[in-house]
């Protein structure tokens, strides 16, 4: 039982999406105004949340990025069988896998400035890179590799990769801890060889090249539960309960291997990444269970159109100044409204201008994919 769409597109699967990317298109801003209505709001713990953790810990807000991540990972399966079963040869399927991972790394680097064309380096990881490169990677293990063996293979990348976080950086002052900026082996590998291009220059990168290897798990934990999707005879209830069981264990190993290991985005920890995964496979079975087994779908619409042009919604305030034109309407009225409220008033419409341009090209069939 799939549950699939006629076009074998998951329903639930752009409806998270669209969830996940509504935080990065003016609703996290929208929660921190609302929050700041109330005294003490500015500090409650749901204002927080639209917060990344400033090292270790984990926020709502660090969830986004892995779970987009997570959200591709599930996809790939179907992809892959469809390409297949309209005989697509392994290479035509190479060939498009890396496509779209060159692809992104080239729309990362000129969101980095890039089109500029100053004479200084430039920051070469971004977020677009590292879902190109964690994507690429796993789907090349998925297509060469059984089941089995990508378990073993996601096991020893967090065991091999857990291991290395307790190596302390040589420049670090004696007595340093190895999970902190300074005595982080993550952090001293992209500060000496990405001297000049990354993001936090002398300091680390969120997105640097030891801590792509994690983030590649978090890519076939996608690629597990996409294929358990796909494939299982179960129904949609035990699927969902099943994908909740996987959720649980996953959770309770990495809050348990954070007493030594922390929970941290940023380096994206072992740790970090199987609690992450945990909380995406669960939001996956929610969503599943609401939308494609009990077949409530209407509600999810507006999540869809989002859904369905993530890499639209992400790369359009880079293009468009959509600030300038929530002033150019609204600016009048949030000064009249008064100061707090203004904010709220401003992000909910700079949200409304982003879905009202994405539904317009969702109705067109513009849908911008890599």
């Amino acid at each position: 039982m799939n549950n699939l769409q006629p076009n074998g597109r998951i329903a639930s699967l752009d409806a998270l999406r669209g969830f996940d990317m509504l935080f990065i298109s003016g609703l996290a801003y929208l929660i921190r105004a609302i929050c700041c209505l109330f005294p003490g709001g500015e500090s409650c713990w749901l204002e927080a949340q639209t917060h990344h953790a400033a090292w270790d810990g984990l926020t709502h807000h660090d969830t986004i990025f892995p779970l987009f991540i997570f959200i591709a990972g599930v996809s790939f399966p179907f992809s892959y069988a469809k390409q297949v079963s309209v005989g697509r040869t392994k290479g035509q399927i190479y060939l498009k896998v890396f496509w779209r991972a060159a692809m992104l790394v080239f729309l990362g680097m000129i969101c980095n400035g890039l089109l500029k064309f100053q004479s200084g380096p430039h920051r070469f990881f971004s977020v677009l890179e590292r879902i190109g490169v964690a994507g690429m990677l796993a789907s090349i293990l998925y297509m060469n590799f059984k089941l089995s063996w990508r378990i073993v293979i996601a096991v020893l990348i967090l065991a091999v990769y857990g291991a290395v976080s307790f190596i302390v950086a040589p420049d670090a002052p004696a007595g340093t801890s190895p999970h902190c900026v300074e005595g982080s082996i993550a952090a001293y590998i992209d500060r000496t060889l990405f001297a000049g291009r990354i993001y936090k220059e002398g300091v680390y990168e969120p997105e640097g090249l030891l801590s792509t290897f994690p983030a590649v798990v978090t890519a076939m934990l996608g690629n597990f539960t996409g294929e358990y999707l796909r494939l299982s005879k179960h129904s949609g209830n035990k699927k969902c309960l099943y994908m909740l069981a996987a959720a649980v264990v996953m959770t309770v190993i990495g809050l348990v291997w954070s007493h030594w290991l922390p929970l941290n985005k940023k380096l994206w920890s072992s740790s970090f990444t199987l609690v992450v995964g945990g909380y995406s496979v669960a939001m996956l079975a929610l969503f599943y269970w609401i939308i494609d087994v009990k077949g409530y779908q209407k509600w999810a619409f507006p999540l869809k159109v989002v859904g369905m042009n993530s890499i639209a919604i992400f790369l359009l305030p880079k293009f468009v100044d959509l600030k300038y034109t929530v002033n150019f309407f609204c600016g009048g009225l949030c000064n009249l409204v008064g100061e707090g409220w203004d904010k709220v008033l401003f992000w909910s419409a700079y949200l409304l201008l982003n879905y009202l341009i994405l539904h317009l090209m969702y109705k067109k069939d513009i849908f911008i994919k890599v």
